[in-house]
């Protein structure tokens, strides 16, 4: 049965129910697990469904079961339909973005997708950065590229898997394909397609970067773009046949929206699997460092500058794994050390196919120093999660932070951890807690359909969280000792 909070309880008579009776389900497809929520008019959460969805991690690739993906949507939605009375006013999609979708003409799979966490592209990106292919890409299209955005990873099946291009109709995105399975329609959006085939400008493909890469033989493979979002109803075979839905934007930009960000030079700190910073933007800027993209959104003339680093709270999980320490101690470890961990340095690049923002360095791994006989699992967990802070401090620096920050992502369920994240960021937090994406791609459907919702209602903050002067002023000094560190462990990289 669905989770069902307090707010239901309110609503159930009189007035407030009549306006009640106005209820919107936001799906977010995820790397990890799936997740949905219905909202009542005022953007209160009435219940949620979940289920978690399977990611295989195998020498350095990553892949994910598409028909367990679209099931886990399936078994939400029926879920909320079973355990909340509707009716539904419409449903808002959102998904994890990047990787390779390969997909027949039903939007069936024709192999496992490629997750944007896979490193098999590794040595190509090393190559096209080489040869300034990756710099020549971003001028045009402010996005640089990384061994799992669709690039890299369509041009490493084209060298070796060709007969998987071959019998597909088109290379999606995970949300493009249960937009389509869902719905029968087969399109994509301005965000998904962000990267890194699209002219920001334009909002429409560069046919140039196709050819740089070599694809231009695979150009049929891209899904055409649906601008503004694509809208359709749920199928016959579907739960909740014939509800408007709508298919899109990815979850990034979907999170911005769920958390308010869309005045220009604001921003949005996601602490999940990959350590996400965005900033709203009104203009592309195509110089400086080729890192990270720029996210078209449904509105033209703005843009999100984000910073997706490879960083997140996959690397804390690691930590915690090595160290035998359950999740649920990770406050009082945190409280159980000082700021600075005893000495102890974390640089948190665990990924195996290195850091895509706010730089591009495939080779990158992670680095403790400091450790000694005398090191506790306290001293190597606050280190990590001070190293990931600073990581998301460069992110933001990179992409432009001005403005207010609002936070979300499974790292604030830790009090401890997010009052750190302002310490380390020098900055108030606004917190904003819930299912975001979920809550982002119903604002996006209500958009597209010209339904009328109270946005600062649905995007209010649940908390703010002030820095503490001393530490900040401590971590300003560490912040920059790990940007020393980190410039040299890049050349490092640069030199295996």
């Amino acid at each position: 049965m669905p989770t069902v909070t307090g707010a239901e309880a309110d609503t159930k008579s009189g007035p407030a129910a009549a306006a009640a009776g106005r209820k919107y389900i936001g799906i977010d497809a995820g790397t990890s697990m799936v997740k949905a929520a219905v909202f009542d008019a005022r953007g209160r959460a009435l219940a949620t469904e979940s289920r978690p969805v399977a990611l295989s991690l195998q020498g350095g690739r990553a892949e994910q079961d598409m028909d367990e993906v679209f099931g886990a949507v399936t078994e939400v939605l029926a879920a909320l339909a079973a355990g909340v009375p509707g009716p539904f006013e419409l449903i808002g999609l959102t998904g994890q973005g990047d990787g390779v979708w390969l997909v027949d003409a039903e939007g069936r799979p024709v192999r496992s997708a490629i997750s944007w966490m896979d490193g098999r592209a590794n040595e190509l990106v090393d190559a096209w950065q080489s040869s300034g292919v990756v710099e020549s890409v971003f001028r045009r299209t402010g996005s640089a590229m990384f061994p799992g955005c669709p690039g890299p990873v369509l041009a490493w099946l084209d060298r070796h898997e060709p007969a998987a291009l071959d019998a597909a109709e088109a290379a999606v995105y995970c949300k493009d394909m249960v937009f389509q399975r869902l719905t029968g329609i087969r399109a994509t959006d301005v965000s998904d397609a962000s990267m890194p085939f699209l002219d920001p400008r334009s909002r429409t493909y560069d046919d140039g970067v196709v050819e740089e890469l070599g694809l231009g033989h695979r150009r049929g493979l891209l899904r055409g773009i649906s601008d503004p979002i694509a809208v359709g109803e749920l199928g016959p075979d579907t739960p909740l046949a014939g509800t408007r839905i709508s298919g899109g934007p990815y979850d990034l930009a979907a999170c911005a929206l769920g958390a308010g960000v869309t005045a220009e030079g604001d921003g949005l700190l996601i602490i999940g699997t990959c350590l996400a910073a965005l900033v709203s933007v009104r203009a592309v800027d195509l110089d400086g460092e080729p890192a990270g993209l720029h996210i078209s959104t449904d509105r033209p003339g703005h843009w999100l500058r984000a910073m997706p680093a490879m960083v997140g709270t996959a690397a804390l999980d690691w930590v915690l794994r090595t160290t035998g320490t359950p999740l649920a101690e990770v406050d009082g470890l945190l409280a159980a050390t000082p700021p600075g961990s005893h000495g102890v340095r974390v640089l948190p690049y665990f990924a195996s196919s290195g850091e895509r923002a706010p730089f591009v360095e495939p080779r990158l791994r992670a680095e403790l120093t400091g450790v000694s006989l005398e090191t506790t699992p306290a001293d190597l967990v606050r280190a990590t999660c001070e190293g990931i802070g600073f990581a998301a401090r460069h992110c933001l620096d990179a992409a432009g932070l001005t403005g207010s920050l609002a936070i979300c992502g499974g790292g604030t369920r830790s009090g401890a951890w997010t009052r750190l994240f302002a310490d380390v960021l020098g900055r108030p937090l606004r917190i904003t807690e819930g299912e975001v994406g979920a809550r982002g791609a119903v604002l996006a459907a209500a958009e597209r359909y010209g339904v009328e919702l109270d946005t600062a209602a649905w995007t209010e903050p649940t908390a703010v969280v002030e820095p503490d002067p001393a530490r900040a002023e401590f971590y300003t000094k560490a912040y920059a000792d790990h940007r020393e560190r980190l410039a040299a462990a890049r050349e490092r990289a640069r030199a295996s």
